[in-house]
């Protein structure tokens, strides 16, 4: 399929739906990195099961309208998800409301790892979109790109945002194990992307297809 057959009126309204999806994940991603929980005696946090969200969005915004599309979408989306970030990292720090009140002194702790998912998130989309769209124009395995632009993109999204963000942070926790929690963070998107978002890209792309293909004129009696 190609960009083609997504109407050319209805690019807007995706594009806006797609990048406040971008916003949404991002602002969850940032509130639920600060959550830590153990997986197989091993750190992470739960910001490792929502992130790959973006890159199911992505992967199919290129292959419906193409990748300056969805080039559009993260220029358009990194500014917002990073101010709505940081508030809401400020409102919802360390899991419980703090207030209004917090907003009026500016949080380093927070802009960092805020500055840090928008760094990360424009970085790994972009090497994402990169490796899809080329993939994809090569191979006519359907699975073949959004497999191997998960592995590169979130390789650099997650090494990316644990170094800017607690790399000499001023949380102990957090600057004693970000590498471990960095690698068991990677290990959990990679492996929800490849079990659970690729089948469910091919799924999405499947119906969407579908939606998408023109309907015939109906037969003319003679």
């Amino acid at each position: 399929m190609t960009s083609s057959q997504a109407p050319a009126a209805r690019v807007p309204l995706y594009l806006s739906i797609l990048v406040a999806l971008h916003v949404a994940i991002v602002i969850a991603s940032n509130y639920l990195v600060q959550l830590p929980i153990r997986l197989f005696g091993f750190h992470s946090t739960w910001g490792a099961f929502s992130f790959p969200f973006i890159f199911l969005a992505t992967d199919l915004t290129v292959r419906l309208i193409g990748k300056h599309s969805a080039r559009r979408v993260i220029g358009r989306a990194m500014l917002p998800a990073l101010l709505a970030s940081y508030v809401v990292g400020v409102l919802f720090h360390d899991g419980g409301f703090n207030g209004l009140a917090a907003l009026g002194e500016f949080n380093t702790f927070i802009f960092r790892i805020a500055f840090a998912s928008f760094a990360a998130y424009v970085l790994g989309q972009l090497l994402d979109i990169q490796v899809f769209d080329r993939i994809r124009q090569k191979s006519r395995l359907w699975w073949l790109a959004p497999a191997a632009s998960a592995v590169v993109g979130q390789w650099l999204d997650t090494a990316a945002f644990f170094s800017i963000a607690f790399w000499h942070s001023t949380d102990a926790f957090m600057a004693a194990n970000w590498v471990e929690i960095a690698w068991v963070d990677y290990a959990i998107k990679l492996g929800v992307s490849l079990l659970l978002f690729v089948p469910a890209y091919g799924v999405l792309l499947a119906a969407i297809t579908h939606w998408l293909k023109p309907v015939p004129p109906a037969a003319v009696a003679p």
